[in-house]
């Protein structure tokens, strides 16, 4: 699968209704997309966005521990699908102390893509998306 390196460039948050929004744009051009988001995880990619560190561990800290814990980390996160106007999101882990070179050792979860753009924020993990899918919805 051909990849299209992105980055968080926008986060929009409505006070009022349920839908938010975060922008990506190509990591090296002009085109991007917007993906529609629930509050809570738009309050979370905004705390990490702004380094709020709030006073007990919240749900993606709380991923980002356990995954730490299990010796593993985030090596990327892939935006992988689009189906009848929904994104699918992977989670890419690989053990803590395997280099970037390493074959075979990839765990691949399934998420939702705002929980794995919270964790991309977290942790510095790039966030890709699946050529097919950004062709289909990048405006100029």
């Amino acid at each position: 699968m051909e990849l299209v390196e992105v980055e968080l460039v926008r986060v929009v948050i409505h006070q009022k209704g349920d839908q938010q929004f975060i922008h990506l744009r190509e990591r090296h051009g002009n085109r991007g997309f917007p993906i529609v988001i629930g509050f809570n995880e738009v309050e979370e990619i905004n705390r990490k966005l702004c380094g709020v560190q709030p006073p007990r561990p919240l749900t993606h800290d709380l991923v980002g521990r356990i995954l730490a814990s299990l010796g593993h980390r985030l090596h990327r996160v892939v935006i992988n699908e689009l189906r009848e106007g929904t994104f699918y999101a992977t989670l890419i882990l690989m053990p803590r102390d395997a280099g970037t070179t390493t074959t075979g050792q990839e765990v691949v979860v399934d998420c939702r893509p705002s929980d794995a753009i919270a964790l991309a924020v977290q942790t510095g993990a790039p966030i890709l998306v699946a050529r097919e899918v950004f062709e289909a919805v990048a405006g100029e």
